[in-house]
């Protein structure tokens, strides 16, 4: 009858955690999706679309495929580097130890 309590406290504890660390990730998501918006907003040749997930890198490649001599906007490279930054801290979340877990029964995969 003792550890009836402490099972429940460990399990409620292990369930916040997957519920915070689930919508962390959530956020980062829609964070990465709502900055390639604004980018294919601002640049329509692109052809990104609001609900996918672009790759930075890929972006950069068709700026100097298409135009190598011309310089790209401040705040186009402002977006290109927030997209970085946030890819870059989201699949290093997810291979962490704690958190892959999350990832792995979440259904999360690397951006």
């Amino acid at each position: 009858m003792g550890f009836i309590p402490l099972f429940l406290t460990g399990g409620g504890a292990c369930l916040l955690f997957f519920l915070t660390v689930r919508s962390s990730l959530l956020a980062k998501i829609t964070h990465h999706r709502t900055l390639g918006a604004q980018l294919g907003l601002a640049h329509p040749e692109l052809g990104i679309g609001g609900e996918e997930l672009v790759d930075p890198e890929k972006i950069l490649g068709i700026w100097k495929a298409a135009e190598p001599k011309a310089t790209i906007a401040q705040g186009s490279l402002d977006l290109i580097r927030e997209l970085k930054i946030n890819q870059y801290q989201y699949n290093r979340l997810i291979k962490k130890a704690p958190y892959n877990w999350v990832a792995a029964f979440g259904g999360f995969k690397a951006i």
